[in-house]
């Protein structure tokens, strides 16, 4: 898994370098790449039980449980421009130790990346893991009937389209009933023809590889245009202050109102990449101002308990 973490680096090293000119001088370059990495290892969460969800060697995931014996469910999904990331360094110790020790249990999933895969064939993957999740509940001691997938940057725009369009749950046999809610954070690419018109420059050609260029294709992966109901029952769109991620989740949040579906927007400070990451990695520090508003919001979503998930 390390050259999956590494790779997620060096893509935040081509950002910071696209964006600041002086970044890419050496030993600047050098100096960031390595405080990357190890803020990446401090963040590797320990523990955990590993299990196959598929047959790719890529759809694993993690299981960290609370001491509840039929523990509501949260599952994570990992950002990293769809082609990088990993559950074993984008989860966050802090997200762990946080959730569990409320009493829930956490699922970390790792999906097929682009190139290789679509990113069809990763909405695919988060909707078989959720049925994996949901099918084997009784045996890993969690609640099938409280579950809600969360996901950070691509893994935001991934929860947020099983979260809307009803057909990747319905190919493992399963309803938008089977998730309570969805989390997004700081996603920026839920109207990806949007994104590709109006967001930075500095990230058109991984948006283009992951999206490809025909309107069509980028409309049905586009949350905001799957908006119309049916969609999962609540979302929580966090966000920092960025230009675009702000809009995009703006309009994401217009789309699900008018469909009546239930949606809480927060914003907090933070810019540009630094931010970006910190809302990932900080979710779940007590001193953190995220990590009550996600506290909040699980509480009331799931305080009147389990319902059948299909």
């Amino acid at each position: 898994m390390r050259y999956r973490s590494t790779a997620t680096i060096l893509l935040s090293v081509f950002a910071l370098s696209a964006l600041h000119p002086g970044f890419a001088q050496g030993p600047i370059r050098a100096r960031m790449m390595e405080r990357m990495r190890a803020q990446a290892e401090a963040d590797r969460p320990e523990g955990g039980t590993e299990m196959a969800y598929g047959t790719s060697p890529m759809q694993t995931l993690r299981l960290w449980k609370g001491a509840g014996v039929k523990a509501p469910l949260v599952i994570f999904v990992h950002g990293g421009g769809w082609r990088m990331g990993s559950k074993e360094t984008a989860t966050g110790k802090a997200k762990v130790t946080h959730l569990t020790g409320e009493g829930y249990a956490l699922a970390s999933l790792d999906y097929r990346l682009v190139p290789e895969a679509t990113v069809e064939q990763q909405a695919q993957d988060v909707a078989a893991g959720i049925a994996y999740l949901v099918r084997n509940a009784a045996t890993l001691g969690i609640d099938p009937g409280r579950i809600v997938i969360m996901g950070h940057s691509a893994g935001a725009h991934l929860v947020a389209l099983v979260g809307t369009d009803p057909k990747w749950l319905a190919e493992q046999g399963l309803s938008l009933n089977a998730i309570r809610g969805v989390i997004a954070l700081d996603g920026a690419a839920y109207d990806v023809p949007a994104q590709m018109q109006d967001g930075p420059q500095v990230m058109q050609k991984v948006y283009a590889q992951a999206f490809g260029m025909d309107p069509a294709r980028q409309r049905a992966l586009s949350p905001t245009q799957q908006a119309a109901a049916p969609n999962a029952p609540a979302f929580l769109l966090l966000h920092i202050q960025r230009e675009d991620g702000t809009r995009q989740t703006e309009a994401l949040a217009a789309a699900l109102r008018k469909a009546g579906t239930s949606v809480t927007v927060q914003g907090f400070d933070g810019q540009g990449l630094q931010g970006h990451m910190e809302i990932n990695r900080r979710l779940g520090e007590a001193d953190y101002p995220a990590t009550p508003a996600l506290d909040g919001w699980l509480s009331s979503l799931l305080r009147d308990g389990p319902r059948s998930p299909r």
